[in-house]
């Protein structure tokens, strides 16, 4: 077989510079000085009676601007001298971050969108998406409650909000734990929904984990890894003020029902209603209506709307029927109960809601109203849960009124004793807080064993 024959070979250039463009257009034996790059590549003919089987590569250095990019005129001439658009590049020559599109929304709708998902119980999933396309997992829950454009994770929500202190954490913001070394391990964030002791080391947190989207007290700032969450406000949070016009975004439009208000702010302030004024520097995070929308008299959808969360409060008791646009004595009874879980007295427990009782029902924030509650008849013993008996609470006992009992000694303050939050495996996070609560209750010896009795059962639900 004879040896092939090595032939240089011109190939034709996908080089649109002006000086390949002319010489493509001028015959073959014409072409000298050619442009570098159409000299730099060769093929191999086989020279015996088969046939000649041909192939070409590519230019061994890319073109600045080969047809079909943009930038390039379909007739081949250069139609501009860059290339299409890029991320920009810092001095290291690592892409820099696009600018982050944030859009706007309220405190809240905030709390409004991750409650929607806490009353329909979503479940858990790190790879399955809600009917809304947000994905089930902490940082997909996040995303859908800020109102997000897209899915964001534990690693890419701080550049959707700024750092804050403790102090200033308010209902919509976020606790932030990303573990940069291992993602998977540790990592979470929830939704501050406000502070439920004065000390500020429990708060609401509503947040999606196993098995489903919950509301639930937790201690500052988390079960585990606590030193290491981190605050953040949303970039695109809208200030909401409580004498905004008519007509601007985040203001109430005015009831297209058939509202009588109170007569007077006199009138409304001398029947208990407390003062109109919230503490200052705290805005609240939807507009308060006015106290002209509430007692006696009043009929308007913002009536119902206070009855509504009253009752997911814990007010339910109160109202045989409803709640409803008209303003009943229920509607009083069971605003006086709520103001009293806060542990106002007086004026400020008048059952007339004002700011800052509006604010804590729509946040989600403060106390809900307990079976005891004031300001209503004498609690039955229908208001505290049967006592299940003491073989629900011994070692290795697995059922949910281990995780019931769990959740009230948190409410009551006794929750510090467990690594993770309320389950229902009994354990001795479990039997230590129980305890502590009998201890408190002035209970000493056998009395205070750990081991929930019926007398533990009722002071811990009443």
């Amino acid at each position: 077989m004879a040896a092939p024959v090595f032939e240089e070979f011109d190939p034709a250039s996908d080089c649109d510079c002006p000086g390949c463009v002319h010489w493509r257009r001028v015959p073959s034996r014409a072409r000298t000085g050619r442009h570098p790059a159409a000299h730099r590549a060769v093929i191999v003919a086989a020279a015996a009676s088969a046939a000649l089987v041909a192939g070409h590569t590519a230019p061994a250095e890319a073109a600045p601007h080969a047809p079909g990019r943009p930038g390039v005129a379909p007739d081949g001439e250069s139609g501009t001298p860059q290339g299409g658009r890029a991320p920009l590049r810092g001095p290291t020559g690592n892409s820099q971050k696009a600018p982050v599109k944030v859009p706007t929304t309220t405190r809240a709708e905030i709390i409004e969108r991750a409650r929607q998902w806490v009353a329909a119980k979503v479940p858990y999933s790190m790879y399955e998406s809600w009917s809304d396309g947000y994905r089930q997992d902490c940082s997909g829950f996040v995303s859908m409650a800020w109102n997000l454009p897209g899915n964001e994770w534990t690693g890419s929500l701080d550049q959707y909000g700024v750092r804050i202190a403790k102090e200033d954490l308010r209902p919509g913001d976020i606790l932030l734990f990303h573990n940069p070394e291992d993602p998977g391990r540790g990592s979470h964030v929830v939704i501050f929904g406000g502070w439920t002791d004065y000390r500020h080391t429990y708060y609401i947190a509503y947040e999606q984990a196993r098995p489903h989207a919950r509301r639930r007290v937790t201690p500052y700032a988390y079960w585990s890894h606590s030193d290491d969450y981190v605050a953040y406000r949303y970039k695109g949070l809208e200030g909401a003020t409580a004498g905004a016009t008519p007509g601007t975004p985040g203001t109430p439009a005015m009831p297209t029902t058939s509202a009588t208000p109170a007569t007077s702010a006199t009138s409304a302030t001398s029947a208990g209603a407390e003062p109109d004024t919230a503490k200052p520097g705290a805005a609240a995070p939807t507009p308060y209506p006015g106290r002209a929308y509430f007692g006696p008299g009043a009929n308007n959808k913002y009536v119902t709307q206070l009855g509504r969360m009253l009752v997911e409060r814990g007010a339910g008791r109160y109202y045989t029927s409803g709640p409803g646009p008209r303003w009943s004595d229920a509607d009083r009874r069971a605003t006086r109960a709520f103001q009293e879980a806060q542990g106002r007295r007086g004026r400020g427990a008048g059952g007339l809601p004002g700011p800052l009782t509006w604010e804590l029902l729509v946040t989600g924030a403060g106390r809900d109203i307990g079976a005891g509650a004031a300001g209503a008849p004498a609690p039955s013993s229908r208001g505290v849960p049967a006592y299940p008996g003491r073989a629900m609470f011994r070692p290795g006992a697995q059922n949910e009124y281990v995780t019931r009992l769990g959740e009230q000694l948190l409410k009551k303050g006794f929750g510090m004793y467990g690594t993770t939050g309320p389950g229902p495996r009994w354990g001795e996070a479990d039997r230590r807080a129980v305890e502590a609560f009998q201890r408190a209750q002035g209970w000493r010896g056998g009395a205070a064993d750990g081991f929930p009795g019926p007398e533990t059962w009722r002071r811990l639900f009443s």
